[in-house]
């Protein structure tokens, strides 16, 4: 008799072996549709039948889906239960590595990021290629510009960067109307979060216009600390200066005053802020 195929099962549904996987909102309610000439099994678990394929990789997928849906529901435990079973099952998930482009400027935006663990740098570039940070997503948090671009259908104005391995999930354009129609929690959550990124674009127009470029500098760890409650950077001088549209030299110079001071710790690509942190808070 003829093995069964033995390739592992997709996400969004695959062909098994002469037989198909549908995977849609119906598995979530027990119910799954499903066809094959072959002779199938029940499967204890999302699904109510299932192609002769190896029980491993049934078993494989289905904790791969019931982990996602945990998390998710442990991230977002607001969202009313539909909408957690429209992000997992209309979404998709991804892993980042640090320093990924997600997001380019004047590009189209045809999925925006929700993230799930994670750090994104949201910034704007200019012509000489100085960037401007405006704000960073931690979990939990989605890009309000990347949406307001995705409403108007424009390009993009920002760039998201992440700063430490990163997963998140990715929503097509298209859900973004549909689920504000279909679900309060997520019309709370998408006007919450643009009222927190508009405070947070005041507090950075502020400090560019009021501030000095050493309280800038002090600001720069801080509001890392309190996005993230990390108390270490890890990164070059220029990367720095280019997320406060300065110059290296005068980051170095303004971080060794700080070393002086007592305020952190300098060494190659690392800076230890947490004297500041405790000062701070």
């Amino acid at each position: 008799m003829r093995s069964p195929d033995t390739r592992p099962l997709m996400w969004k549904g695959c062909a098994c072996w002469r037989g198909s996987l549908s995977v849609s909102e119906k598995e979530w309610s027990g119910k799954c549709t499903m066809t094959s000439p072959l002779r199938t099994t029940t499967f204890p678990s999302i699904f109510s039948q299932v192609p002769f394929v190896s029980t491993d990789i049934l078993s494989t997928f289905a904790k791969k889906v019931m982990v996602e849906e945990e998390t998710v529901k442990k991230r977002f435990p607001f969202f009313e239960a539909g909408l957690r079973r429209a992000l997992i099952g209309e979404g998709t998930y991804k892993e980042f590595p640090v320093d990924q482009e997600l997001i380019r400027e004047q590009q189209y935006i045809r999925s925006f990021p929700i993230v799930i663990e994670g750090l994104i740098k949201v910034c704007r570039t200019d012509e000489a290629g100085k960037e401007l940070l405006l704000y960073y997503l931690k979990a939990g948090e989605v890009c309000t510009v990347s949406l307001i671009c995705c409403m108007d259908r424009t390009r993009s104005r920002v760039k998201a960067v992440t700063e430490e391995p990163t997963s998140v999930i990715l929503v097509p354009v298209e859900n973004l109307d549909q689920w504000l129609t279909r679900f309060q929690t997520w019309k709370e959550y998408v006007m919450h979060s643009m009222q927190q990124r508009f405070d947070e674009l005041l507090e950075t127009i502020e400090s560019m216009a009021f501030m000095k470029m050493d309280e800038r500098l002090e600001k720069f760890f801080t509001d890392r600390f309190r996005s993230t409650g990390a108390m270490v950077y890890e990164g070059s001088h220029q990367q720095i200066a280019h997320a406060l549209n300065s110059s290296r030299e005068v980051i170095s110079r303004l971080l060794k005053q700080m070393e002086r001071k007592g305020l952190v710790t300098l060494s190659r690509n690392r800076v230890d802020y947490a004297p500041l942190c405790d000062k701070s808070y």
